[in-house]
């Protein structure tokens, strides 16, 4: 049986990591995983999850997704000529005052977290429309669906990115091409310490206004107390990609935890549907797309 070819970004730590490891480590070796990474330094993590028993299985690739070389060169790469699921996690966060921000700071949250997604999936796309069959997997988040406090810039970039992944399930539906959003929350992986956030000790943070401060602090009080109760192990979250990966008819969303679906249910009424409101998305354009099956 020939193997699905899959390739996962942002695999040094977190998801991707675990991702990596648990598609590599199937039983039935239904995976070839490229896994990879912008910092090649950092692999060694990974290989010492797989002990060196993937072979066949597992390969470990430089490729930074702000880098389109780097994107082409990774692309020409894969022995197989072709990707069949593709998981979009490279990802940064950034928490703090909007004031604090600097534009670099920022500009670095867009490139990662949208363009750096977009550059991926151009880069596959065409093959799996040739093929008419493939998977687009993104690592999103509750972020992507609701405000949350202090994570302005974070949040505009995983709104960027549900949006992007709606108007293309509209589309990619014609080619049999699949895509699911994963909806993290608090997860207990190495994200939350790469995150970039304002140091106390600076001068933009020390010249904000009272009221400000008093409100950033009682927030990261409030973050310490909800990643303590109710932060998910990434194996948890992993389950949640298998789903995706393996279902006949993968749904447009996924949730990893149920914890935040009041506020969700409020806000997309859909979002808990069994196709997770994929229907609601595309159906309204099926007079438009020429072709639609």
């Amino acid at each position: 049986m020939e193997k699905q070819v899959v390739l996962i970004t942002g695999c040094s730590s977190g998801i991707g990591l675990g991702l990596a490891v648990r598609l590599a480590s199937d039983s039935q070796a239904r995976f070839k995983v490229y896994a990879t990474m912008r910092d090649l330094s950092k692999k060694e993590r990974l290989l010492r999850c797989v002990k060196d028993c993937h072979v066949n299985t597992l390969e470990i690739l430089q490729m930074d997704v702000t880098d389109q070389q780097s994107i082409t060169a990774t692309a020409g790469s894969i022995k197989e000529e072709r990707v069949d699921i593709l998981v979009c996690n490279a990802g940064v966060g950034l928490m703090g005052p909007l004031e604090c921000h600097t534009y670099d700071s920022m500009k670095k949250i867009i490139e990662v977290n949208l363009f750096g997604t977009i550059s991926t999936i151009q880069a596959f796309l065409p093959g799996m429309k040739l093929r008419k069959t493939g998977r687009i997997i993104l690592s999103s988040s509750i972020g992507g669906l609701q405000g949350v406090p202090f994570n302005d810039v974070y949040c505009a970039s995983k709104f960027a990115v549900e949006g992007l992944c709606e108007s293309l399930a509209i589309v990619l539906q014609h080619f049999h091409i699949h895509v699911s959003l994963i909806e993290c929350g608090p997860v207990s992986s190495n994200f939350m310490s790469n995150l970039q956030s304002c140091d106390p000790s600076d001068r933009t943070f020390q010249s904000l206004d009272s009221d400000t401060v008093s409100l950033y602090t009682r927030y990261l009080q409030h973050c310490h107390t909800i990643f303590q109760d109710v932060a998910q192990d990434t194996d948890d979250i992993l389950q949640v990609y298998l789903e995706a990966i393996e279902a006949p008819v993968p749904s447009l969303r996924y949730f990893t935890t149920q914890f935040f679906m009041p506020l969700i249910r409020l806000k997309m009424p859909c979002a808990s549907g069994s196709d997770g409101g994929r229907s609601i998305i595309t159906d309204p354009w099926k007079g438009y797309i020429q072709g639609y099956q």
